[in-house]
């Protein structure tokens, strides 16, 4: 029986949209990568799981920097979800609407540059905290710390595709 729910039909489309662009178009073999990456897309449907790591008193953190300032003050799985977190914000952000985040002159590009580099860390940071649930796995998050900047290229694709859908009825659909 197919499932046509609305969930399943984003999980569908970002799935597809996902491994065509990365193993057909760039060529990336590497199924549990995507697979996360398709995830991710569907995750970050939602605007509060977007912001979603919270402070110790509740309050949503906002900032690169406050979520940085979270983990610090975590431990194990928490601090793990929190640096996983961050990688997943900045890849989201710098893959699919970069043009938030860049500027044109160089100090824009620099700030920019930084905050993929915050991402990278964070992906790593992640991938050495050994926890109880290995899920996504540590060599997952390592690869995307690795290949950030493909991972990034490769959401811009995505990005593109959604939005040059040629109306032939393939494109995502939310609400019915």
């Amino acid at each position: 029986m197919n499932d046509f729910t609305p969930k399943a039909r984003i999980d569908q489309y970002f799935a597809g949209l996902t491994e065509n662009t990365f193993l057909t178009e760039l060529g990336v073999v590497d199924p549990p990568m995507v697979d996360y990456i398709a995830d991710l897309l569907v995750r970050f449907v939602r605007n509060d799981v977007v912001h979603r790591v919270r402070s110790v008193t509740g309050r949503p953190v906002l900032t690169l920097t406050e979520m940085a300032a979270e983990a610090a003050h975590r431990l194990g799985d928490a601090k793990r979800e929190i640096h996983r977190h961050i990688g997943d914000f900045t890849l989201f952000w710098a893959g699919v609407y970069p043009e938030a985040l860049r500027g044109e002159d160089s100090e824009d590009l620099q700030q920019f540059e930084v905050f993929c580099s915050q991402g990278r860390r964070s992906y790593h940071i992640a991938a050495m905290i050994e926890t109880e649930t290995e899920t996504p796995s540590p060599e997952v998050l390592q690869r995307l710390s690795e290949r950030f900047d493909l991972c990034t290229y490769g959401l811009r694709e995505i990005r593109r595709q959604w939005e040059t859908n040629d109306g032939s009825g393939g494109g995502l659909l939310l609400f019915n």
